[in-house]
């Protein structure tokens, strides 16, 4: 393995051998530690001295289903703290076959210069893309797979990463016509912006693949690990995630009265029937459009789908549960044709849309637009695009939205927006929510799916689920596996051990992986720290704790003794 560093002040790449301290780590672990080793934590995120960093997990490239997810990690344009996001595609695999543990891009250029990032089976050079200022993400792959070939892997930014607004993320081509793979969170496309870097090109690897120290301990168990999957009733080919993806969830989050309704100001929808995942696959399949495909190389779970219109005509893929609740119902818009548009525009603008629909609903609470107004919604997200005064507000998020406007009811945790679960009804996603060191993020420890296990309007075992939720985590974004594919891994941690010593022949028992997952977090709470954050910055928004939510009429009452006592036993 090695890493390739990217100054961009000195328009250098150069390519090195991994750090002892990195050699074992991958993804959001490999992020965590290189932040703690090598970022000054109180930096300006966006300054000279903050680092961009591109990782596989330990699985990348190994041919693992589900497991070729791309990290992307830095200080945080939008918390200050720690930030890891990731995202589907062929970009994590592709690294992990060139045998790249990490893309480190460093330092600034000069103001204003725009460049590529062209890495080759045998090298990588910067070359000048002021060509594609201002263009849309869509466009960007376009025409970089038109030079440097329909295999090529590319990673961009769209315009709200140019203007280095907070609300940024970083798209991904994947397999095919794919163009929609977001790691989206955390305002790192902004950081990608400051950097001067538009695109990194990665060239189809050729002869290219992973050693392995024992092939047929690996061979056995990601094949026992992949069957397992297949087996299971909610992730087979029957399965709901395969049918409806993501959406599946909508009708049941929609039930437990936890879905972002107007700003947050309900938890129940009355136009939820028509966004649910059963409704999208009869509309796509109507229209001939493409449900159950892959996102990644080989994964068996294919949940992702492709949206189209009347005429048969792309609009984007994959409308995912998020989104829909966010440009969705938070926005009172309950056509799944509204949201594929606006899901559309946030992605080619390169916007994160749970960031961004939070920060629209917050402009709609202030009166600049109307709640289920599509014409009005439209306008003020075109102005995000277009760079004006108001769209660069509502494209640096939800917090900065609210204290601009003038509006308290701002959901949003370490200057993080909420995705869609509201914590008043699911106190478990509360907890993650307050506490994660990656701000309010439901991959960091989703409770959702424990709601028979802990009552999610009670408060009772919520911190303790929380932890566990958040150490699982730590996992999958470390090694690279899609959140839906952990039941196997749950079940039986010892599948992920031999995964990991067949490829790597390190030894490794189920007690050297969990001391592994939970340094993960270890690190990120120690970065957090130096950057100056207490134990007062990880809590839930105030008129959450005071304002009932309908229809159960609750608050967020977990109390911050239990907050502050968290990872007590980390």
């Amino acid at each position: 393995m090695k890493l390739l560093r990217v100054n961009m002040k000195e328009l250098q790449t150069t390519w090195e051998a991994v750090p002892a301290a990195y050699d074992r780590l991958g993804g959001r672990a490999l992020i965590a530690k290189l932040l703690l080793e090598e970022v000054p934590p109180a930096c300006d995120p966006l300054g000279p001295h903050n680092k961009l960093i591109f990782t596989p997990g330990l699985l990348g490239g190994a041919g693992v289903t589900t497991a070729g997810r791309l990290s992307v990690g830095g200080k945080s344009p939008l918390t200050n703290g720690v930030k890891e996001a990731n995202a589907g595609g062929t970009s994590g695999d592709t690294l992990g076959k060139l045998g790249i543990k990490a893309i480190v891009v460093e330092r600034l250029p000069e103001k204003g210069e725009l460049y590529l990032l062209h890495i080759t089976n045998d090298g990588a050079e910067l070359l000048p893309a002021s060509h594609l200022r201002g263009v849309g993400t869509y466009a960007t792959s376009d025409r970089l797979q038109e030079q440097f070939g329909a295999d090529a892997t590319v990673i961009s930014i769209g315009q709200a990463g140019e203007y280095q607004m907070l609300g940024a993320g970083i798209a991904t081509t994947g397999e095919r016509d794919q163009r929609s793979n977001h790691a989206a969170r955390g305002g790192l496309g902004a950081l990608m912006g400051s950097k001067g870097l538009k695109a990194i090109v990665i060239d189809k690897p050729v002869g290219k693949s992973v050693h392995f120290a024992d092939v047929e301990l690996f061979r056995s168990t990601s094949k026992n690990y992949a069957q397992k999957l297949i087996n299971d009733p909610k992730l087979g080919t029957k399965g709901a995630q395969h049918l409806y993806g993501t959406a599946s969830i909508v009708a049941a989050v929609n039930e437990m009265g936890s879905m972002p309704t107007r700003n947050f100001g309900s938890g129940t929808f009355d136009q939820s029937e028509d966004l649910r995942g059963e409704k999208m696959r009869e509309v796509i399949l109507a229209r001939e459009g493409k449900v159950g495909t892959r996102c990644m190389p080989g994964c068996v779970i294919a949940c992702r789908n492709q949206y189209v219109d009347e005429k048969g005509l792309p609009i984007v893929g994959s409308v995912q549960y998020e989104t829909i609740a966010l440009v969705g119902s938070n926005l009172g818009i309950g056509s799944l044709d509204d949201v594929a548009q606006l899901n559309f525009m946030c992605n080619d603008f390169g916007l994160d849309t749970i960031e961004t629909g939070a920060a629209l609903g917050v402009a709609i609470e202030a009166g600049l637009a109307k709640f289920g107004d599509m014409e009005s919604i439209v306008s003020l997200l075109n102005q995000v695009g277009e760079g004006t005064i108001l769209g660069r507000v509502i494209g640096n998020g939800a917090v900065m939205t609210g204290r601009t406007l003038g509006i308290r009811r701002v959901p949003a945790t370490l200057g993080q927006a909420m995705p869609g679960y509201d914590p008043r009804s699911l106190k478990g996603n509360g907890v993650t929510y307050a506490t994660s060191p990656q701000g309010a993020d439901h991959t960091a420890g989703n409770a959702f799916g424990a709601r028979k296990e802990v009552n999610p309007l009670g408060v009772e075992g919520q911190k303790e689920l929380s932890l566990k939720l958040q150490i699982i985590a730590a996992m999958l974004d470390s090694t690279g596996l899609c959140l839906f594919a952990r039941p196997p891994i749950i079940a039986d941690p010892q599948l992920m051990v031999d995964m990991v010593n067949g490829i790597y022949g390190w030894g490794w028992t189920k007690d050297d992986y969990d001391r592994f997952n939970r340094d993960v977090l270890r690190n990120e709470l120690e970065f957090n720290r130096r950057a100056g954050f207490t134990k007062e910055d990880y809590r839930i928004p105030e008129y959450m704790r005071e304002e009932p939510l309908a229809p159960h009429n609750v608050v967020f009452d977990v109390p911050d003794a239990e907050l502050d006592a968290v990872f007590a036993t980390l």
